[in-house]
């Protein structure tokens, strides 16, 4: 029933819970939980394995990871190394990264638009990584201090209505020409609950549709459109305004006894609620924190000896 509403979430591990609240097994899709009890992390591995599977799930194949921590809101830098370093090690299973014994050109794409808060993840992330392609090229890699360097370069190509072309062209170019082994997407997602917005950070290898969260479909960023590895990092900054009302309301009815109360809440819901969509107050401080903690993550991950 729920599924009427078509409030949309770009977590898997939501669409997951969506059939799991109407008691529903779901074939071809396998789900693994971890829980870091002395930093209060909660780690959830959904694993899309069949067709089946990706069009009840309604995402496509592959390995969703999702890193749930209540405190990641907190100004507090020990906590967010510790979430780096974590996010370092999901990132290279993912990657399936051999850290010691090989070297690696990678490609990050800070995805969303700068100007706008909630959506400017993906930028933000960008201004903070350690990029060393250059270096590299120009000196070598003994100019690291390193026998073994990863080459890191980093985009932000903003949105189509500043530049007139859509991330995957200006991605797609880029891939041609500097020749990554991988693309790693950072970008703001849309969560169906509000206790995940700023406190979850969901790793995939399946690549990413930017805008998909609020509804402004794009040309995908994946494995498929590009030929090579792409994994996709997201923190959820935003939900859709009707979740918020019908929560609410949900709460409000869940004591009457009726049938119909899916349909009387679906009715009452406005219509232009569908297209709005809410963040938190204090997205400005979550947006540079988690950026800078994701920034962290990835160069722990692509520095070598770390």
């Amino acid at each position: 029933m729920l599924g009427s509403y078509n409030i949309h979430t770009d977590l898997a591990l939501e669409d997951k819970e969506r059939f799991e609240s109407d008691n529903v097994e779901i074939s071809g899709v396998s789900v693994e939980e971890f829980y870091d009890e002395e930093h209060e992390i909660r780690v959830t591995e959904v694993k899309i394995l069949t067709e089946n599977g990706a069009k009840s799930m309604r995402k496509p194949i592959g390995t969703y990871i999702t890193m749930e921590m209540a405190n990641l809101v907190l100004p507090d830098e020990e906590y967010h190394h510790v979430v780096a370093e974590e996010l370092s090690k999901y990132v290279g299973n993912v990657l399936q990264m051999d850290k010691e014994n090989e070297e690696y050109t990678v490609l990050v794409v800070g995805l969303g638009n700068r100007d706008v808060t909630p959506d400017a993840l993906g930028p933000h992330t960008v201004e903070c990584l350690n990029v060393t392609r250059h270096i590299v090229k120009e000196y070598g890699k003994y100019a690291m201090g390193e026998e073994a360097v990863n080459m890191v370069s980093a985009i932000a190509p903003g949105v189509m209505a500043q530049t007139g072309m859509e991330s995957y062209e200006i991605i797609k170019g880029i891939v041609e020409t500097t020749k990554p082994d991988a693309v790693l997407v950072v970008d703001a997602l849309a969560a169906r609950n509000t206790k995940r917005l700023n406190r979850t950070i969901q790793i995939a290898d399946t690549g990413i549709h930017p805008g998909s969260g609020v509804g402004n479909h794009r040309n995908e960023i994946s494995k498929e459109t590009l030929g090579i590895p792409v994994i996709a990092i997201g923190v959820p900054t935003v939900v859709d305004a009707a979740t918020i009302v019908r929560d609410t309301m949900e709460n409000l009815l869940s004591t009457l006894e009726t049938d119909d109360k899916y349909e009387m809440m679906q009715e009452l819901i406005a219509p232009h609620l569908y297209g709005m969509f809410v963040t938190p107050k204090d997205i400005d401080e979550s947006i540079d924190r988690i950026g800078a903690t994701i920034a962290e993550g990835l160069n722990i991950l692509f520095t070598k000896g770390a």
